[in-house]
């Protein structure tokens, strides 16, 4: 018998990628809506969020493996480029994204999440 990533604690990781999907959706909606000049590619990079967090609420809900993999790997990198970019030239990064500062602004949970993400996914079947 397997287990599917999307039972037991995979249900709380849908939770939370769910809940990201949304926060990170409507701050790019906001940002691009109503002041896209003042920093178009922070707020590009918060829509990329968005998208890569709606990726992985679908991958894991329906227990697409090798998806939440690719996935859990663009959001890891994400947040390690951009959390390094944003620290080293933060003139480049007026106003900050979902992943500045390796996530600063969301208590360092985007950092956190595709670790776990990867370690439940990864972790061996049952």
């Amino acid at each position: 018998m397997t287990t599917s990533i999307s039972s037991g604690p995979g249900r709380a990781l849908i939770a939370v990628y769910g809940l990201f999907s949304l926060a990170a959706g409507a701050r790019a909606a906001v940002q691009i809506g109503s002041k896209f000049g003042q920093a178009p590619l922070a707020y590009s990079l918060s829509a990329l969020a968005a998208v890569v967090y709606i990726a992985l609420t679908v991958a894991l809900w329906r227990g697409a493996r090798r998806l939440a993999l690719v996935g859990l790997g663009i959001e890891l990198a994400g947040v390690l480029i951009i959390g390094t970019l944003s620290l080293l030239d933060p003139a480049a990064f007026p106003d900050e994204t979902v992943w500045s500062a390796y996530g600063k602004g969301y208590g360092f949970i985007p950092l956190v999440l595709p670790v776990v993400g990867l370690y439940w996914v990864l972790r061996p079947k049952r």
